[in-house]
This record gives C-alpha cells, structure tokens and sequence, in this order.
C-alpha cells in the first residue's frame, strides 16, 4: 500500500490491481466505500474489457479467448515504478498468464497524482507487441452517498454539465444491454437517485452525452465531482442491497451487447494501436 498526500487530501493506493484504497480529506472524511459484504471492491481498474463479454468468450482472428467480466487488472498485481510525495505510478505488462486469455503484449502504465483537492487518475496503454492491439479501459470507482448509511434506503442526487435530455442504453439485471436507446430519467441535468434507479444493474450514457457529474451533499453542495472526456459514463450501486454507494465509472469501451458474436476488434467503442503506439487519457475527482 502506498500512501500520497497533500494538505488537502490524503489518499492510499494498492499494488493489486493499481487500486484506489482511499480517498480523505484534511478533516479525516473518508469519501470512498470501503469495501464489504455488499460489494467487495472499491475503485478497480477495467481493463482489458469493460463489462463482459457474452457467455464470457471473445475472438481474435477466429480464435476463441475467455475473460471473466471487466477483465483480469483489477486481479493483478501491479509494479510500483515511481513515487513522490504526491503521485504514485504503477505498470502491468503482458505475462505467460494474460496471453491466455488476451492474446497482445502491451504496457498498462496508472498514475494517481495529487492537485489540491483534485485526484488525477491516468492511464497509459503503449503496444509492445508486433501487430495492431485492441482493448477497453475504465474507472469503477465507488463514493459514499452522502447522507446514507448501510441497510438504509440509497438516495442521492448527481447533476450533469449537460442540461438537455440524455439518452441511457436499455440494460438488464443481469448485466447486458442492447445498443437501443431510452431516455434517461434526467430533468434538468438532474438524476435523483433511488432503491430503484438500478433495477435494470446500471446506467449507462453513451456518445460522450456528458464530460461532468456532480454527487451533491443533502444540502446540494458537491461532495464529488468527476470531470471525463470518455465515450461512456456509467452508474451502479447492488439493487436492492441498500449499499450506501453511488459508483460513477468512466469507460473507454462498453459490454457486448445482446446477440454479439463478432470479432473483439469490431465492438462498439473499442480502442486500437498499431505497434509503437500508445493511448493515454485521465479522469479527475475532485473533493468538495
């Protein structure tokens, strides 16, 4: 575990699975989950699938290949490469175990540097490999709904950048979704969130509807802020759990929809590096 801080926040990070451990402030205030019996992580790192992939079986050149849902990082150990009193950086790269399951060599580079009240979370994907590569990447991070205390009724409210009406993918409980279109249950930029808010598993926006979600204090303060630049935002906390957690997940990807049984290369929102190239992107948490 290392540890970076400044003097505003101080936050704890985890070489498996380059995982953000905690995040508090000058006054001790924890703001993410803590893991638990309602769900055992906190802030892992998706890569490299987002979601899953149908009956958990992908192709590459006609080649079958198994990953179990948001991939294997977040059950990895981490090589911590750098560190300062206010950043930390950790890497991964391909093993005699990933090319089992995800057939390219790459280096996955996660940086969490400090700027006053703000986490920078970054990513850095670089192709080592002979050929192009393709992979999804995401945030899971898991904030405290503020107000709330576990076995009590979830609620919440989250406000967005954009003011006009969103579009949400139609998801199911069981985790998939299909590439049609409802509308979000936004007003005014708004989303009240509620026991009921995931009954279908989870909310996604798609098409870079948004670059910014505000979780409000009870008295309409900002507690969290996440600013992203992604193709799709999403939203989860256990139906029916009462887990006293709101997850706001940046992704780079999204799942298999419904029927899909094409090349992993051809889904939706996937990422694509010719060798020597690198990809490189960061969301940014900012407390209060």
């Amino acid at each position: 575990m290392e540890t970076i801080q400044n003097e505003l926040l101080t936050v704890e990070v985890s070489a498996m699975g380059a995982e953000l451990q905690s995040i508090k402030d000058s006054d001790g205030r924890e703001y993410l989950w803590q893991a638990g019996e309602k769900w055992p992580r906190r802030s892992p790192i998706l890569f490299p699938i987002v979601c899953s992939v149908n009956n958990d079986t992908y192709r590459v050149d006609g080649k079958e290949y198994h990953l179990p849902r948001h991939g294997f990082a977040r059950d990895t150990e981490f090589k911590l490469i750098a560190q300062g009193p206010d950043r930390v950086t950790y890497a991964l790269h391909e093993s005699e175990e990933t090319l089992k399951v995800y057939p390219y060599c790459f280096n996955l580079a996660v940086t969490y540097k400090l700027e006053g009240n703000k986490v920078h979370v970054i990513w850095h994907v670089e192709n080592t490999d002979k050929r192009d590569i393709h992979f999804q990447i995401g945030g899971h991070p898991a904030f405290l709904a503020p107000g709330c205390k576990e076995d009590e009724p979830l609620k919440g409210v989250i406000v967005f950048d954009n003011k006009e009406q969103m579009q949400n993918l139609k998801s199911y409980i069981d985790g998939s979704h299909e590439l049609t279109e409802i509308e979000a249950e936004t007003k005014d930029g708004m989303l009240a969130i509620n026991d009921e808010t995931f009954a279908d598993d989870s909310v996604k926006f798609h098409k870079s509807q948004t670059s910014q979600a505000i979780l409000l204090n009870p008295d309409g303060t900002p507690a969290v802020t996440l600013d992203y630049r992604c193709p799709v935002i999403a939203f989860w906390s256990p139906y029916k759990k009462q887990a006293p957690f709101i997850c706001i997940e940046p992704w780079y990807g999204l799942g298999d929809h419904r029927g899909y049984d094409g090349e992993f290369k051809d889904k939706p929102y996937m990422n694509h590096l010719q060798p020597g190239a690198s990809f490189m992107s960061e969301y940014t948490i900012t407390i209060g």
